[in-house]
């Protein structure tokens, strides 16, 4: 049996030994509302004994009727903390009674409607300085925030935290003998919240200029870690939106030192990165954060938004510097996720958790049991002589490759729980040239015993207990790991990267997509899991509909199939209508006409993804020139005066928004090549300018197969024929074309 199938075969029956494990506990005592949900993270909380609702009115109508406030849950199936707090607190009957006796309980997944999660973060990082999950807060009936938090311990000093069970008791009663107090102090939140967003988010102040990307690169180079890379202190995230800017900003001046400084930033970092534990070597992919400076004990959960951002990240390093360690990086991260994230019918997964069983029949679950190694398996497993050194072992090359020690080399210091003790993250901190030198044996032949030892690993790690796959498929996600595989797909060239993200695409317009109104759906859900269950009936957020339009975008510069640029227009048609502030210009997060928002928000931040008001930048100008409309420039310009003041002030706040603002203040490279379909002169051209990172260039075919839809948009292309019978180039800049060219030398001499 291939590894593939093998792989394949053990994913659908360990799913259905978790799927009947959680079956099984879910036919016990308690049974709430969440049971009739499809949220994977609210069917894990259908057992509590705590009476959770989902978000709706029945919640709310209960709450006013009974005059209770509401705790509100928000969280999501991959999170460790959540599980921690569930284990804790929600699992505990003394805990659900008093919840059920005092409180109307609603439990969010945060992926499901990041609108409701982001109102209430925004109240929680206002209030507390930081923010996270499980978030916990608590409302009025009509939903107004009075506190909230993040993790709660169960009992008083606890990790120096205030007990949960203190807490409830404390909110009820200040509820029944000050409820008319709270409730005004509620609304004065509300409205201070609200006053704080209307002033930060509508100030035109004019259209931004260069001085923010120069603002933004010196607060990244200040908190640059030199020697390790990334920025900031522990915890280390991976921060995908920083890379783009650095690698747009080095593009506008590669020969000046702040150019070179931003490229070499980035490429030490993913570099790190790669070297690190927060990168996955045997099962591949990377985990969502580092704990530590060195990237070394990550928090192991993977999500679906950094494997698609990372492979833009390090395919953009690989096309500037020809390195194949970020080509090999990129290609890694596709065999993870086309492997273990992506359904049959090509829709991608969204996460998988931290938290699993150690071994079958484990009672509890560990945080990275899935991941870590003892010095004593790694000897039992790669006990092998290496072939003509009869005096060292596989084992010990991998042991010195990738740091394991005997009694493990995690810092107790990132191990509260002792869960890691005694165990191995993977970490390489020489080279393949220095463990090469220490054996004495070649490069090559130290990269294939490399490689031999991490097979061997990965088929032990397929008999372990896997940790929990979320198999909800989101729209916005899917949009950004199409982007990535489009965009890698592209660069190294791999045809069946870009035939992946196609497949994602396709799945999105099957299942989540209304062609009769253009409307976007969230998420949906599967049976088992390959098999589409439903949709859910949450319409698409803003951010839904901008990844979905980069993917689009960045799909079609792969393919040149310009039905993705039809959809891709109709989409932005769609988001415009939505969600866009006619008044005040920039986007909304949600629609208008949701009544159980207190607040609609336009977000204003880059975080582990990109706003969507930042994204929408980009967005607009690449569209404006596919299908020639002015009005696409005007939009994304009317963003970036609304936002002056955040990227003038806060520029490292929005790192994607100040590289559409370096994308507008340039002029675009319109390359259109005209040529016959999978012909050599054609795909020599293709492969030239993929071979250069162009921020600001948009790429169009025109080959009479696939571009019916752009040529009843573009006039241009009516005119532009090939020269002497061959594929031919022609880069427009301002409605002006260059004379054409036909050949990769000659057309590299014309975009430089």
């Amino acid at each position: 049996m291939n590894k593939f199938l093998l792989t394949h075969l053990y994913r659908r029956v360990t799913y259905f030994q978790t799927f009947t494990k959680m079956a099984s506990s879910d036919s016990g005592k308690f049974r709430n509302r969440l049971a009739k949900e499809k949220s994977p993270y609210l069917l894990q909380h259908a057992s509590n004994p705590v009476n959770w609702y989902p978000w709706g009115q029945e919640a709310f109508t209960k709450a006013k009727t009974e005059n209770k406030p509401i705790f509100l849950s928000v969280g999501y199936s991959t999170c460790h903390w959540c599980h921690v707090m569930e284990r804790e607190s929600f699992e505990n009957e003394e805990v659900g009674k008093i919840l059920n006796d005092d409180f109307v309980c609603i439990k969010v997944d945060r992926e499901e409607r990041p609108d409701v999660d982001k109102v209430y973060m925004t109240f929680v990082q206002a209030t507390s300085g930081g923010g996270g999950w499980p978030m916990s807060v608590w409302l009025t009936p009509d939903l107004k925030p009075i506190v909230g938090g993040t993790y709660f311990p169960p009992d008083d000093r606890y990790y120096g935290r205030p007990g949960f069970k203190s807490i409830l008791k404390k909110i009820a009663e200040q509820w029944k003998e000050k409820r008319e107090l709270i409730d005004h102090q509620g609304t004065a939140i509300l409205d201070a919240l609200m006053n704080g967003i209307l002033i930060a988010g509508t100030a035109d102040l004019g259209h931004p200029g260069r001085e923010s990307a120069s603002k933004c690169y010196q607060m990244l180079e200040k908190s640059y870690d030199e020697e390790l890379g990334g920025f900031g202190k522990a915890p280390k995230f991976p921060q995908p939106v920083n890379f783009n800017f650095l690698f747009h900003l080095y593009a506008t001046e590669p020969n000046s030192e702040v150019g070179k400084t931003a490229l070499e930033m980035s490429l030490q970092t993913l570099r790190f990165m790669a070297k690190g534990g927060i990168n996955d070597h045997v099962s591949k992919g990377f985990h969502r954060y580092s704990t530590d400076r060195m990237w070394h004990v990550p928090h192991f959960e993977k999500m679906l938004y950094d494997q698609g951002q990372l492979l833009v990240a390090y395919a953009t390093a690989y096309q500037i510097t020809k390195d194949e360690i970020f080509a090999d990086v990129a290609r890694d991260i596709v065999e993870y996720v086309g492997r273990d994230l992506q359904s049959s019918e090509g829709g991608f997964y969204s996460a998988e958790d931290a938290d699993s069983y150690p071994i079958d029949g484990a009672s509890e679950k560990k945080e990275g049991a899935f991941c870590v190694w003892t010095y004593e398996e790694i000897q039992s497993l790669l006990k092998e002589p290496v072939e003509n050194k009869p005096d060292a072992k596989m084992a010990d090359i991998f042991c010195f490759h990738y740091d394991i020690k005997n009694d493990g080399n995690v810092d107790p210091m990132q191990d509260p729980h002792d869960e890691l003790k005694n165990q191995n993250v993977l970490i390489v901190k020489g080279s393949i040239g220095k463990t090469a030198e220490k054996f004495t044996i070649g490069v090559d032949k130290t990269k294939q015993i490399l490689e031999q030892c991490r097979q061997i690993l990965y088929e032990v790690r397929l008999k372990r207990p896997k940790p929990h796959l979320d198999t909800k498929i989101l729209s916005a996600w899917n949009g950004l790991v199409i982007s990535g595989l489009a965009k890698t797909g592209s660069v190294l060239p791999n045809r069946d990267f870009v035939a992946k993200a196609e497949n994602a695409a396709s799945f999105i317009q099957k299942y989540l997509y209304k062609a009769d109104t253009n409307v976007l759906l969230r998420s949906c859900y599967t049976e088992g899991k390959d098999v589409v269950q439903g949709q859910t009936v949450i319409q698409g957020f803003v951010d839904d509909y901008t990844f979905m339009i980069r993917g689009l975008l960045d799909l079609y510069e792969a393919s040149f199939n310009d039905k993705w640029i039809s959809w891709a227009e109709s989409l932005q048609q769609k988001q415009d209508e939505l969600f866009w502030d006619t008044e005040d210009g920039g986007y909304f997060n949600s629609v208008s006409n949701d009544s159980s928002l207190v607040l609609r928000l336009k977000e204003d931040q880059d975080g582990a993804e990109p706003c969507s008001n930042s994204v929408a930048v980009s967005n607009l100008l690449r569209l404006s020139n596919f299908i020639d409309k002015p009005e696409y420039i005007e939009k994304a310009n009317k963003i970036l005066t609304v936002f002056n003041e955040r990227l003038m002030k806060i520029p490292l706040a929005v790192p994607e928004m100040v590289s559409g603002l370096l994308f507008s203040l340039s002029t675009t490279k319109q390359i259109i090549l005209v040529g016959d379909p999978g012909s050599e002169d054609l795909t020599a051209l293709i492969d030239c300018l993929n071979s250069q990172f162009i921020p600001n260039k948009v790429l169009i075919i025109s080959n009479g197969q696939n571009d019916s839809f752009l040529k009843s948009k573009l006039d241009i292309l009516q005119t532009l024929t090939k020269k002497d019978g061959k594929a031919t180039a022609y880069v427009c800049e301002n409605y002006t074309c260059s004379l054409p060219v036909t050949s990769p030398e000659q057309l590299l001499k014309v975009i430089s």
